[in-house]
């Protein structure tokens, strides 16, 4: 089931501003709330639909890799990408402060107070990488294998931080909820608003002995071997994401993801132009004036065209289907061909007694009323 899209989901235009998209998600956070909902399972899902928008619209990178490639540019078919498989877990811990701001304090334990009850939990940082893959593989797709060296958790202390289980104790501040309330006196009364904890920064637990690997921050240098699959059709400057494989988070926390940066090495023959790939054949004089059929290298195989007699330098020919896909899939760009006349740097006598007697003939006296189109017209022509 394709995805819906995320300014549907939250009701607002593709020029929304970012005041905007807060408001929207507030409506459709407050429609679609667990606590208002329990046992929804249709609410529950919108709930998280919306929550994916609004995390992707409310960045600015990430908004504008989803207004150029749509879904795909999220995702790019390397597993989970932005927002895809949100949890209620991923959505309270990270968006705990907004809805702090959306229903506030004075619920209390009621509506809006899961997010404010709920612990802290620390999110890994992500990981930026650069692949660089030839034309062939782009037109194709492809799966590779890379070594990332990250943050991973510490393999004495499992991450926690912590000497070992005894030496973390409940934060006395917060009583271990991460939060701490606050109660203040306004004209309209009194108003009470949570915050995290300063003691224990929102986690509820604090290392009474830290770990001798680590040092207490639960993190050690590693690396992994991963696997990134590609989709067909990815473009220069691109950025894929995995989810989930970027640094570890410590005590358990979410990793961070895996961008992954698109560059393309240049090919011996071809030139991309968007979804469509340049080529230019040189064919002899006499082929030019008589006509011939030549055989055209592609991305992956070969094909041929027939040339017809008295075709002029910058001819184009257009090979439907033999450009690169669409990365969201709805279609395929073409070859174009631009035929080159080759002309040879000196020739022989024999042959320059030939070219002479050629040259008085009339049919060979160039008509300077009777132009050729340019190769601008000629493009123009081809894209209309």
């Amino acid at each position: 089931m394709s995805k819906r899209d995320y300014y549907e989901i939250l009701g607002v235009s593709k020029n929304a501003t970012n005041d905007e998209l807060k408001k929207a998600y507030r409506k459709k956070a407050i429609e679609y709330h667990p606590d208002k909902n329990p046992g929804n399972s249709e609410a529950e899902e919108k709930f998280k639909e919306a929550a994916e928008a609004y995390e992707v619209l409310s960045d600015s990178q990430k908004r504008s890799r989803y207004d150029q490639y749509g879904h795909a540019g999220m995702s790019g078919a390397a597993g989970g990408g932005f927002g895809g498989g949100m949890t209620m877990d991923d959505i309270f811990s990270n968006f705990g402060d907004i809805f702090g701001d959306f229903f506030g304090g004075g619920f209390g334990g009621g509506f809006g107070g899961r997010s404010q009850s709920r612990q802290r939990v620390a999110r890994g940082s992500n990981l930026r990488i650069r692949v660089k893959l030839n034309l062939d593989e782009i037109v194709k797709g492809v799966e590779k294998k890379i070594k990332v060296n990250k943050q991973i958790h510490c393999e004495t202390c499992g991450g926690s931080g912590a000497k070992d289980s005894s030496k973390m104790s409940t934060c006395s501040t917060c009583k271990g909820s991460g939060r701490v309330m606050r109660v203040t006196n306004t004209f309209l009364g009194q108003m009470q608003t949570a915050s995290t904890c300063p003691t224990c920064n929102g986690e509820g637990q604090v290392i009474t002995e830290r770990c001798n690997s680590c040092g207490g921050s639960g993190l050690t240098k590693g690396e992994e071997i991963i696997s990134i699959k590609i989709p067909a059709g990815v473009e220069e400057g691109m950025q894929l994401s995995i989810s989930g494989k970027g640094n570890a988070a410590p005590r358990g926390g979410i990793p961070g993801d895996l961008i992954v940066l698109i560059e393309e090495n240049e090919h011996d023959i071809f030139k991309r132009d968007g979804v469509n790939l340049l080529y230019e054949h040189s064919i002899s004089y006499s082929d030019a004036v008589m006509g011939t059929t030549v055989e055209i290298p592609t991305l992956g195989g070969k094909a041929r065209i027939k040339i017809p007699s008295g075709t002029q330098a910058g001819k184009l020919f257009r090979l439907r289907g033999k450009g690169f896909p669409e990365v969201n899939g709805y279609g395929k760009g073409d070859l174009i061909v631009s035929i080159n006349i080759w002309v040879p740097g000196s020739v022989s006598k024999e042959e320059k007694k030939l070219l002479d007697e050629m040259k008085k003939q009339k049919n060979f006296i160039p008509d300077q009323d009777k132009k050729s189109k340019s190769f601008f017209d000629r493009m123009r022509e081809y894209f209309e």
